[in-house]
């Protein structure tokens, strides 16, 4: 069993390895990269330097875990923080480093189980009405990318990460790279379709930046528009259109969901729509659906 490496070093290892061979989303690098950094100055303050003494670290790993407990109890940030320590230590096991995970043994905390955000048809038609009047290259452009969120379903890094030859105007589809980098065609609503086609149109108008760029989605720049540039739209739009009641790019999402199941869809295409590896993931979606069930059983029941 080796244990030549630094703790610091293997956690770099184990990062280059998630982004090399896992294929991991940079969110999910950035996090488990945050949750890592959190657990080796834990270490550096219990002069731990060698993590296959594993009795050893098996303790403090219990009193850091306890800590954890008290500074952020918050389940949702638990369970994430467990995941991230469960698969560096899985590593380290693959590596021969440690020849068993201690943080298999802990229990994963029950996480909140908190109803999604979403509009009501109404409502959503409403916000994205107003940009009917929509003229100038921005006020297009958000106009395609607030359709093209609630037309498909889309994460709002799956948007921005479009390009031209992902789009299929004529057909009505999209080609989506998910998390994992999975693939999946999504259909695309006809009013997302003409929203494409003006802010594309006016595009081509533009300087040959724009006209060159591969992205679907520009910034003013000429550059790809970023999920931080998505969300100040989105604020801009909502403060410009006196819209109250708050939601973020992701609501579109909710909203695409909740609206389908609704209208009578099967869980299971939704699910192929959202691009969820589990039907668990989508089934939280289902309590939106308790107003189309009450209309069938009032009209399916005798004494409804």
């Amino acid at each position: 069993m080796s244990s030549s490496s630094s703790p610091e070093l293997l956690a770099k290892k184990f990062i280059l390895y998630l982004k090399a061979e896992r294929n991991v989303s940079p969110h999910t690098v950035r996090a488990y990269s945050n949750d890592l950094k959190e657990f080796l100055e834990y270490l550096r303050k219990n002069s731990i330097s060698d993590l296959s003494n594993f009795r050893k670290s098996r303790l403090l790993i219990r009193e850091y875990w306890a800590s954890i407990h008290r500074e952020d109890g918050k389940p949702s940030t638990l369970t994430r923080k467990l995941a991230s320590l469960r698969s560096f230590f899985k590593y380290l096991v693959l590596e021969d480093v440690v020849d068993t995970n201690p943080f298999s043994y802990l229990k994963i905390p029950k996480g909140e189980k908190k109803l999604p955000q979403f509009l009501t048809e109404s409502e959503m038609g409403q916000f994205l009405g107003k940009f009917d009047a929509a003229k100038d290259l921005k006020g297009l452009r958000d106009h395609a990318f607030f359709e093209v969120l609630y037309s498909s379903g889309l994460r709002i890094h799956e948007a921005v990460g479009l390009n031209l030859d992902d789009v299929d105007l004529w057909n009505g589809t999209l080609r989506v790279f998910g998390k994992g980098s999975r693939e999946r065609i999504v259909p695309l609503g006809k009013s997302a379709v003409h929203a494409l086609e003006a802010y594309l149109d006016k595009r081509k108008g533009q300087n040959r930046s724009l006209q060159a760029a591969r992205a679907v989605f520009l910034n003013l720049r000429g550059g790809r528009l970023s999920t931080r540039g998505a969300f100040k739209s989105l604020e801009l739009w909502k403060g410009r259109f006196q819209q109250t009641k708050g939601f973020s790019p992701h609501t579109f999402r909710h909203s695409f969901a909740t609206h389908l199941l609704n209208r009578g869809c099967d869980l299971r295409t939704v699910q192929e729509m959202l691009g969820h590896k589990s039907l668990s993931s989508t089934q939280v979606y289902t309590h939106t659906s308790i107003e189309r069930l009450k209309k069938t059983y009032e009209g399916a029941h005798p004494r409804g």
